[in-house]
């Protein structure tokens, strides 16, 4: 058996371009910013960020032309699809991840919208700055230091 899946979390880097099909069914695309940190061979922290194309249909497509902006956090699980055409004799290819399904982010400047449980945030009752997610140490992690 084989296997074609895509995992995707980040941020739209234009707003969604929506189209419909000739059946009248929506099609909507974007385009997906990721980040990754890594360091290099002489142990500076480095950062990479990679470009994902996505293809949205039906609802979930009208759901996302209608809620996502550009900037917006958006988790994509669907599969990775290469598409090819000719232009002035030139062959050329496009490789997209064809969603399954969408999760939308937090709202507004990237803090959560729900809390760590899954329940909708008491924003009433919350300082405005403070945060709800834990504090995390700025230092890297030494694999040796994990007990197990």
């Amino acid at each position: 058996m084989y296997l074609n899946k895509a995992m995707v979390y980040g941020n739209l880097t234009r707003d969604p371009e929506m189209k419909a099909l000739p059946s009248g069914m929506q099609v909507c695309s974007f385009s997906l910013a990721t980040n990754r940190v890594y360091n290099d061979r002489d142990g500076k922290r480095q950062e990479a960020v990679d470009y994902h194309n996505i293809v949205v249909f039906g609802k979930t497509a009208e759901n996302v032309g209608k809620y996502m902006t550009k900037g917006s956090s958006i988790f994509v699980e669907g599969r990775m699809q290469t598409r090819s055409w000719e232009k002035d004799g030139v062959k050329q290819y496009r490789t997209e991840v064809i969603a399954d399904r969408v999760q939308f982010g937090p709202k507004g400047s990237g803090a959560p919208s729900t809390s760590a449980s899954g329940a909708a945030a008491d924003t009433g009752s919350q300082d405005k700055g403070a945060s709800v997610l834990p504090d995390y140490p700025e230092e890297e992690i030494n694999p040796e230091d994990i007990p197990f």
